[in-house]
């Protein structure tokens, strides 16, 4: 099926009638031009979905070479995650002469439609995303598909579209990890983890199910907690170490629920690891900050920053056919400190 071909400001003058410099000046909401032409034109072009090329415009004007920028969306740039990907995305695009535009979703759908729309009204050459936690609508992905705009996920993909993608290999991270907890004695282990509408918590649930199945245990879904933060964590751990039968292992879906798990547990006088073992997801630079430092999940983001970045700037190239989907996944790798036996 082919893609629709963005539309001009020469078709909107070819289907009104009139004039290239007259649909320009209604968009530009130019006085010359009555009230009722300019709504009627720009109506048109809202609902064919036209974004004037403001970037090619500015250049014109003053005579540079087009630049060429890379959007990227992130969750929350203040995760240490998401801004070791960055480091990896701007690294690789500046030393392919690329530059890079970032935008924070602050993990709301609304505000990554806005972004997109952004991108889209300043010709961005490709777009780099991590889709936010509630974002179960992807008209706003489509649109830049629809656009010819190469588009690449990463970390949080986007299931509802056939799109280019790279990911950490979350599962198998998960399921070595419970693995080596499993190994050194461990047999009731909670899982801390968010939604699964996102595939990283499938992957990372599952991983976590079938190591406990690979072992001979049952997974008891009372120990699978929705919680993805510290100051969750450090609510709900009590009640789970207070209760009749607590768990002896957590295994959570990030670093920060991690060390919630960790303070949390401290405080109650549990030792760690000799009552109670603790593993995260990330390997950020908090792991090490902690005391007794943690053991974690590794993701590389840097790694899964350049391959992003070289998957799409390929697109923009023409080195990968647009019509190609290009998936790669980053292995990790399970560091042991001593928040476990």
């Amino acid at each position: 099926m082919n893609k629709p071909t963005p539309i001009t400001m020469k078709d909107i003058a070819r289907e009104l009638g009139v004039s290239v410099a007259t649909v320009s000046r209604a968009l530009k909401d130019n006085p010359r031009i009555s009230e009722a032409q300019r709504e009627k034109i720009k109506a048109f072009a809202r609902e064919h979905n036209f974004y004037p090329n403001i970037l090619a415009e500015n250049l014109r004007k003053c005579r540079l070479q087009p630049t060429k920028i890379i959007g990227v969306i992130v969750p929350q740039i203040n995760h240490f995650y998401f801004s070791s990907i960055l480091s990896g995305i701007e690294d690789e695009a500046t030393a392919r002469g690329y530059m890079v535009a970032v935008a924070q979703s602050n993990e709301q759908y609304d505000e990554e439609v806005r972004i997109c729309d952004r991108f889209l009204l300043n010709r961005c050459c490709g777009i780099i995303v991590s889709q936010a936690k509630n974002t179960q609508r992807y008209d706003h992905f489509q649109k830049m598909i629809n656009n010819n705009l190469p588009l690449v996920f990463y970390d949080r993909i986007c299931t509802g579209l056939n799109t280019s993608r790279v990911v950490v290999d979350d599962y198998m991270g998960a399921f070595n990890a419970v693995n080596h907890l499993i190994e050194t004695g461990c047999r009731r282990i909670a899982f801390f983890g968010t939604a699964m509408n996102l595939e990283i918590s499938k992957n990372r649930y599952n991983g976590y199910r079938d190591s406990l199945l690979k072992h001979g245990i049952t997974p008891d879904e009372t120990l699978h907690v929705l919680c993805d933060n510290r100051s969750d964590a450090e609510a709900i751990v009590p009640q789970m170490l207070d209760g009749d039968n607590p768990p002896d292992a957590f295994f959570a879906i990030n670093d920060d629920t991690a060390i919630g798990i960790l303070y949390s547990a401290k405080r109650m006088g549990r030792r760690i690891p000799e009552d109670v073992s603790i593993c995260g997801f990330t390997n950020g630079e908090r792991a090490i900050a902690c005391d007794p430092m943690l053991t974690t999940v590794e993701q590389r983001g840097h790694k899964l920053g350049t391959e992003a970045v070289d998957i799409l700037i390929d697109k923009v190239e023409g080195i990968i056919p647009a019509e190609k989907v290009e998936k790669r996944v980053v292995r990790t790798r399970l560091i042991i400190r001593g928040t476990t036996r």
